[in-house]
Order: structure tokens, then sequence, then C-alpha cells
């Protein structure tokens, strides 16, 4: 019986422990206070520094590339209804260089099918001819 009675204590005990550490415990989490190194960028980020863009082979990519037969685009004469109507858009070249390199809400990335410097020049015709 007084085996029974101990077994029985140990038991409520661990219990009670139990729950009183998973009710108002403090959450513990490592925050660094010092980093030492870089933090790795992701890959698909876009580069520190957009290379200069040039809008009249922009103007020409736009339309060898199809970006017409998703996007309206006055200066280009597109009308599609895929992706955003650019000129409503105005995207910064900041954002139409992302945009186009790594895609996304439905736009395919093109970095694998355009040289940095051809993204540049379709970023840039899209701001220019937007006023973006």
């Amino acid at each position: 019986m007084r085996r029974a009675l101990v077994i029985v204590v140990v038991a409520a005990v661990g219990t009670l422990g139990l729950l009183a550490a998973g009710c108002g415990g403090t959450e513990i989490t490592a925050t660094p206070e010092t980093v030492i190194g870089t933090v790795a960028q992701p890959t698909d980020a876009a580069p520190a520094s957009i290379p200069e863009g040039d809008p009249a082979a922009g103007k020409t990519l736009f339309a060898s590339s199809g970006c017409g037969g998703c996007h309206v685009l006055a200066d280009a004469g597109t009308n599609g209804n895929v992706g955003p109507n650019l000129d409503e858009a105005k995207p910064s070249l900041e954002k139409a260089f992302s945009q186009i390199t790594n895609g996304g809400g439905g736009m395919p990335p093109y970095k694998d099918q355009l040289t940095e410097q051809q993204i540049a020049d379709i970023a840039s015709y899209v701001v220019q001819s937007t006023s973006g």
C-alpha cells in the first residue's frame, strides 16, 4: 500500500510539473547580440546596382520576348490582359528589373532566358514609357 501511495504521489508531482512548464512559461529564443561576418543574400536578389539600360533596345526586346502578350503598354501598342497594366502600374526601375529577373505573381522569371543587360534594357524601356 505504501508503495502504491509513493507511485501516485510521484505521478501527481510529475503531472503538475509538466502542466506548470507549459503554462505561463517564458519562451526562450536565440537572439544574437553580435553578428560576425556577413549575412548571405538570396541568390535571386536584385544586384546591388542595376546596369544602365537602353530603352530603345528594351522596346525591341519587349516585343520579341512576348511581354505584350500579357501586359498593356500603350507605347508598345500591346493590350495583354494576363499581367498588370504597365501604364497604370508605372513600376520603378528597381521593381521592373526585379520582376523581370525573378518573376512572381504568376509571371515567370526571365533570368535564365535574358541577360542582365537585356533585362535592364526592358526595365528601362518600361519605366521610360510609363513615366514610372
